[in-house]
């Protein structure tokens, strides 16, 4: 008889801010540029706003990346337990802990702390966490 080895389960990820209207969905629509179907990649908020962050959708679609579809949604224990890791950029959103949940924080770059905005600021921000994102895509999949 012949046994087959098991396959490791696909990688997930949860990434979280505040709204989940800028930061995570950044995050979350970059790793699925990047991964495709490769990594499970969800996102959400301690405290949702109502729409999608109309400056993040726009430094994406300049990489081709629409995330403007997308509802920002709330964390629960559910969602953090089907991901198993949680990435949660910036400082404002405070994550409880889960048993059997790896969470991790990103202090992400403020630009407007230095000053400078509008889309500048959205573009630096967009180019920090995409860096961050492909280094987290490495690690996950490097353990398949």
């Amino acid at each position: 008889m012949t046994v087959l080895p098991q396959e490791a389960p696909q990688p997930a990820v949860l990434f979280v801010c505040a709204k989940n209207g800028g930061k995570s969905q950044m995050a979350a629509g970059l790793m699925k540029h990047e991964a495709g179907d490769k990594i499970t990649v969800t996102s959400a908020g301690t405290k949702p706003a109502a729409a999608i962050n109309a400056r993040s959708a726009e430094v994406l679609l300049e990489m081709g990346i629409d995330i403007s579809v997308e509802v920002p949604k709330p964390l629960t224990e559910e969602n953090m337990r089907a991901a198993g890791l949680v990435i949660v950029l910036g400082t404002e959103a405070q994550v409880p802990a889960v048993d059997g949940v790896e969470i991790e924080i990103w202090e992400t770059d403020e630009p407007s702390l230095r000053g400078i905005e509008g889309r500048e600021r959205m573009t630096l921000i967009r180019d920090d966490i995409h860096a961050r994102v492909q280094k987290l895509k490495a690690r996950l999949l490097s353990t398949q």
